[in-house]
């Protein structure tokens, strides 16, 4: 295996102290012109300098023929020529020893006619350690530090602590230029990520000085070691994290053949991860953004205020005029799984003394327009239901529309400062939402950043944003540890290796990956997993000799790497009980794989006859490291697999009481339990095998473990079927 290149740290492009732009020019719309305009306006205060052959002076810039002719290395180098002329300019920032490059140019991977180019800088770059944000993307937004590379108009931006990671450059661009009020800190909008993914700049951007949120947009996995190396740095660093990932992809193409791939996508491995790694998942860029920006005010999140608190249950309160809303609200909340505990009694009697008579106290709380103009009354309800001891968070709902005469905004404005000061007078934690994400005002949006309450558009962003309070802290050494397995070298890997493919595998399948399910058993059963009793043999008289040796009644299968769904072929008979019957099953099993019918071939096989065993739930347990992260899938398995499409994933390594964790996790939880007069699996015992069965991964050079049926009953957990495969030479 080839030994990892070392990813080129991009810090430098972060905070640069000085500037080159490749392709300099004073043609607006240009986006060489944008980044030289837009680093004026952002104030950037050391030295830039144009790159031109034919310029001498560019925006009053001095301007030289090449990289190579700078007056000292630039920091961070704009590459803002087209696809074809970008490697040369590459190499020419590497041998001038230059921190970094933004390729802002399109026309590479993205298009055929570019793919050598960006193979082409990927290598040049690699080789001289150089990092490179893009290409086809928009470039970097450094607020903090002035030096904003960015190849789309700049407003003014206030800095904060909101970081974002965008493989679109439109949805970074729209971030910028909605009017939400978010204070960023850095924008990344990575494009093809040719040379840095976002493992890499997550990483970097974690480090800094006042980032206290990461909003990443993905569009691809990337690296899955550095980016759960780069979620641990952000657990180490108390940088929360919000995501949102586009694409439930297919499965990697070398475990097709699997119902793992089909069931256990990489979509779902990918938010394991995220999930691993205290994440929060959002459904579009407006709730990611909102996410972001409540997750930065730790001010906003549940605490525990002065006084006593429920020790069982706690939560939000939401808060409204109207009864609609709190009906959505609470409804919304619901399908997010968001507990609005009820109000202390103490509590519902104080605001049975403030509320109207039309109002009626509870979670959620609609204390009605009729109080509208009593913002004295209206900020006491507010704090009353701040200090309920179950309350550890308040939503507070109050729409500003657009366009109000003078005397009406001056009203709305009151009421919002009512609100609020209840809130803060509880020392409760508290969201600022609209019904609508466009009934926000800037106004209020400025007033209350400072006074630590985030103002969210929109009810479903305000109640994802508060569930996303409530997600527990990472343990960062689990990251690191997700980190390694995926890392791992195949020297790394001191265990039993799944060994060289039988004669008979060699000698008949092209895919020489594949192990035959005798095989794949007799590994696991080396790591200590349970198999029915059985033997292979090469023909029917002795399939039967075997049958009377281990007991009756018995199964019989084909065995061998071209034979992976076995029930789809007919390559699989059950309970046979005689020599009549295996014998007379073999021999139609053989006829029909060597003619080719329902799928099978001509190839060689052998019989693998195994003892029945007592009937269970049947399981799929799965372990594969063709996705992000290495994982193991725990589902409902049998003819259910894909019907159900129900697996909890779990990166790996992973110990048994986190899978069994994730065993109650999965909808079909209830049939586990037992029921009708039956007795439930041992589910420890299930979690342990499906641990085991990841350890056989990260141990061995096998790329895909499928063990699908696994029986689980009362007495433990046995392996009916096997499925493997080793990772390609």
């Amino acid at each position: 295996m080839a030994t990892r290149t070392p990813i080129p740290d991009p810090s430098p492009l972060l905070d640069p102290r000085s500037i080159a732009v490749v392709g300099a020019s004073e043609r607006i719309g240009s986006y060489a012109d944008t980044v030289l305009r837009n680093l004026a306006f952002s104030g950037f205060g050391g030295p830039i300098w144009g790159v031109n052959p034919n310029r001498r002076e560019v925006h009053g810039r001095p301007c030289f023929p090449s990289l190579l002719d700078l007056p000292e290395p630039a920091d961070a180098v704009v590459v803002a020529i087209p696809a074809a002329l970008v490697p040369a300019a590459i190499a020419d920032a590497v041998e001038r020893g230059c921190g970094g490059a933004v390729v802002l140019a399109a026309g590479f991977g993205e298009v055929e006619s570019g793919r050598q180019a960006e193979e082409e800088l990927r290598r040049i770059a690699l080789a001289g350690g150089l990092p490179v944000c893009g290409p086809n993307g928009n470039g970097i937004v450094s607020v903090a530090g002035g030096g904003s590379i960015w190849g789309d108009s700049l407003p003014a931006l206030v800095p904060g602590g909101v970081a974002m990671v965008s493989q679109s450059g439109n949805v970074a661009v729209n971030a910028i230029g909605s009017r939400r009020g978010i204070n960023f800190h850095t924008i990344v909008s990575t494009g093809n990520q040719t040379v840095l993914d976002t493992g890499a700049w997550v990483e970097a951007i974690a480090r800094r000085e006042g980032v206290r949120s990461i909003a990443l947009f993905q569009e691809t996995d990337g690296d899955g070691r550095a980016l759960a190396e780069s979620l641990a740095s952000c657990a180490d660093r108390g940088v929360r994290v919000a995501v949102l990932k586009v694409g439930s992809s297919a499965a990697g193409g070398q475990a097709a053949a699997a119902h793992t791939g089909a069931v256990a996508g990489d979509h779902r491995v990918f938010r394991a991860l995220m999930d691993e790694a205290g994440a929060a998942w959002a459904t579009d860029p407006h709730e990611l953004l909102e996410l972001a920006r409540v997750l930065a005010e730790p001010r906003a999140l549940p605490k525990a205020p002065p006084g006593p608190r429920s020790p069982t249950r706690s939560g939000p309160a939401v808060l409204t005029c109207s009864g609609g809303d709190s009906g959505i609200a609470a409804d919304r909340a619901e399908a997010l799984g968001l507990d609005l505990p009820p109000l202390a009694p103490e509590t519902l009697t104080r605001l049975g003394e403030l509320l109207p008579e039309a109002a009626t106290p509870g979670n959620p709380l609609d204390y009605t327009s009729l109080l509208w103009t009593e913002t004295e009354l209206l900020s006491e309800i507010v704090a009353t239901v701040g200090r309920d001891p179950s309350i550890d968070q308040l939503l507070l709902f109050h729409d500003h529309p657009q366009g109000l005469r003078p005397e009406h905004e001056q009203e709305w404005s009151e009421v919002r400062r009512a609100l609020v000061a209840g809130a803060i007078r509880s020392g409760t934690a508290a969201i600022f939402a609209s019904t609508l994400p466009d009934l926000v005002s800037q106004e209020a949006v400025a007033e209350l950043s400072g006074q630590g309450v985030p103002v969210v558009g929109g009810i479903p962003a305000a109640l994802s944003a508060a569930r996303a309070g409530r997600i527990a802290a990472p343990d960062p050494g689990r990251l690191h540890r997700i980190a390694e397995s995926a890392g791992k070298s195949r020297a790394e890997r001191t265990s039993r290796d799944p060994g060289p493919a039988s004669p008979a595998d060699r000698a008949g399948d092209p895919d020489r990956s594949w192990l035959a399910e005798a095989e794949a058993k007799l590994l696991i059963g080396e790591f200590g997993l349970v198999v029915p009793p059985g033997r292979t043999a090469d023909d029917p008289l002795k399939c039967a000799a075997i049958a009377e040796e281990i007991g009756w009644p018995v199964a019989v299968k084909l065995s061998g790497p071209g034979i992976r769904h076995k029930s789809e072929i007919g390559a699989v008979r059950l309970d046979l009980g005689s020599r009549a019957e295996v014998e007379a099953a073999c021999a139609g099993m053989l006829e029909r794989y060597r003619s080719g019918r329902d799928g099978g071939s001509g190839e060689p096989v052998e019989f693998l006859v195994e003892a029945m065993v007592e009937p269970g739930v049947e399981l799929l347990v799965a372990a594969r490291r063709d996705a992000v992260v290495p994982h193991v899938a725990v589902g409902i398995g049998g003819i259910w697999t894909e019907l159900l499409d129900d697996v909890a994933v779990v990166p790996l390594p992973a110990e048994p009481d986190r899978i069994r964790a994730a065993l109650g996790r999965l909808r079909g939880a209830a049939m586990l339990s037992g029921g009708r007069g039956t007795a439930p699996p041992d589910l420890d015992a299930v979690a342990e095998l499906a641990a085991t069965a990841g350890r056989v991964l990260l141990e061995t050079d096998l790329e895909l473990l499928e063990l699908n049926p696994v029986a689980a009953g009362p007495d433990g957990a046995v392996v009916l079927d096997a499925l493997a495969r080793r990772l390609p030479d």
